[in-house]
């Protein structure tokens, strides 16, 4: 029985899931309020039950699964996040006739995915865990049926996706092939018999750009922009947290429990996929006109900090990697929620950003809370987002690469121009066309929250969350 324990927040979720696929299948549109509510707290419920499951367990089911405090850490961040992409979607698709209570469904089976990913210690677990979580993100991009960018962005997803997978089995099929097991205390023992011969590289740089391309790291970035601009918003708002969490962890994952004893090895493309990230990340992020694709460059710009910490390996590196990604979900969320309240007279969504002109005049709280977000995303003390960008820099200090930090700073630097272009634009243009108001409080009070988290309040939450990263981080060691 302790094995099923350890995986209960999976249970609720599988079994609630396929209750409300069942549901959605009978209440089609007019149900969706009722099946968006019902997931929502079928994920409340699920990370509620992480308190209870045995953190302190090993691996399970023969090696394929861990309830770890590290796995336990990613459920605590990809749970809520999950959940408020589906509050999130109750005002923006009112007036989609596309919409249905499949979506809620979709987000469930994805969040499965997820939570597979971060507990996964097999290659098979980490596979099957991807593809789950993939297949509805798929479907998800392409949930508005009769929008063409819709359509393109899921076609492109999948294409571009299929091919990653297939590069992540190559990977996989080589390091079975040259170490005879595919669990991942096993390929650690292979890696720390001998130096890696040259099958065991090339299968070890194959996994990793295929956990490169989920995580939309540099240079299998590419699907980024066009899906992002072109999936409805709150989908966007998913991509860029939850999936993005479990994709960052379970690469950290991989590369201390598996690739450990390669370090060296793996250390050096996780620097090129870091610096490449941040650099392209910041620069082309500079000619954008459209607020989803400048979000989704600095998603991209933010994981390339988050590999800083993993570049520095080691408990505290870790550690970092932890702290910045729940922190990173909040401001994200916090972002992706504003971006959703940007909506003309007549109800329909408006993403460029000039639109945002002399907000602070006529929205004045709206506007704030958007400059927070973008304050904080760039890194900008007194604000609670310098705080785990300081965190990966000392931890890429304390590993001795300190030519990585600096570069680093350079990049926070050099990003710093368009979050701040956005500040100036809200503060300093003539107003342009107000927005609707929205009569959506949920979400109000999300923005509200996440806004207080990422101010100098948040600052408060650092021992808490410090104490909690480092207790997750020493999980792999």
């Amino acid at each position: 029985m302790d094995r099923f324990a350890a995986i209960l927040p999976e249970l609720i979720l599988t079994v609630g899931g396929t209750v409300l696929m069942m549901v959605a299948a009978f209440a089609g549109r007019r149900g969706s309020a009722l099946t968006s509510w019902l997931a929502v707290a079928l994920l409340i419920g699920a990370t509620v039950a992480l308190i209870g499951a045995p953190s302190h367990a090993g691996p399970v089911f023969d090696g394929l699964f861990s309830a770890d405090l590290f796995a336990s850490f990613g459920k605590a961040i990809m749970f809520p996040a999950a959940a408020v992409a589906i509050i999130a979607a109750q005002g923006w698709f009112e007036r989609d006739s596309d919409h249905s209570s499949e979506y809620a469904v979709l987000i469930i089976f994805a969040t499965i995915g997820m939570s597979v990913m971060v507990s996964a210690t097999s290659l098979v677990s980490l596979y099957v865990g991807l593809e789950l979580q993939s297949l509805a993100a798929y479907v998800l991009a392409s949930y508005r049926r009769r929008d063409d960018r819709s359509a393109e962005a899921g076609l492109k997803y999948f294409v571009l996706g299929a091919l990653a997978s297939g590069i992540l089995l190559y990977g996989i099929s080589l390091l079975y092939g040259f170490t005879g097991t595919m669990n991942f205390n096993g390929l650690a023992a292979a890696f720390g018999r001998e130096a890696p011969t040259l099958g065991l590289l090339f299968g070890l740089v194959f996994v990793l750009a295929g956990l490169a391309f989920k995580a939309s790291a540099v240079p299998f970035h590419m699907w980024t922009p066009d899906v992002y601009e072109g999936a409805p918003t709150p989908v966007t708002a998913f991509f860029a947290s939850a999936p993005k969490v479990a994709a960052v962890l379970l690469a950290t994952r991989l590369c201390i429990e598996a690739l450990g004893p390669a370090t060296d090895a793996w250390r050096q493309i996780v620097i090129f996929a870091a610096l490449a990230s941040i650099f392209l990340g910041a620069v082309a992020a500079f000619g954008q006109t459209n607020i989803k694709r400048l979000l989704a460059y600095s998603s991209i710009n933010n994981v390339g900090f988050a590999l800083v910490g993993l570049a520095a390996a080691g408990p505290q590196g870790a550690s970092s990697v932890l702290f910045y990604m729940a922190v990173y979900v909040v401001m994200t969320l916090g972002a992706f929620l504003c971006v959703l309240w940007m909506r003309d007279k007549d109800g329909r969504p408006v993403e460029e950003i000039m639109s945002l002109s002399g907000l602070s005049q006529t929205r004045p709280a709206f506007a704030a809370a958007i400059a927070i977000f973008m304050f904080s995303l760039a890194g900008i003390p007194p604000l609670f987002g310098f705080w785990p960008k300081l965190m990966v820099f000392n931890a890429a200090v304390g590993s001795g690469l300190v030519a990585l930090a600096v570069a680093a700073i350079v990049g926070t630097v050099v990003g710093a121009y368009y979050y701040l272009k956005i500040v100036k634009i809200m503060y300093f243009d003539e107003p342009a066309e107000p927005y609707a108001r929205p009569r959506e409080p949920v979400q109000g009070a999300l923005i509200l929250l996440a806004a207080l988290f990422v101010s100098p309040l948040g600052y408060l939450l650092i021992g808490p969350i410090g104490d909690w990263s480092d207790r997750a981080a020493g999980a792999l060691f």
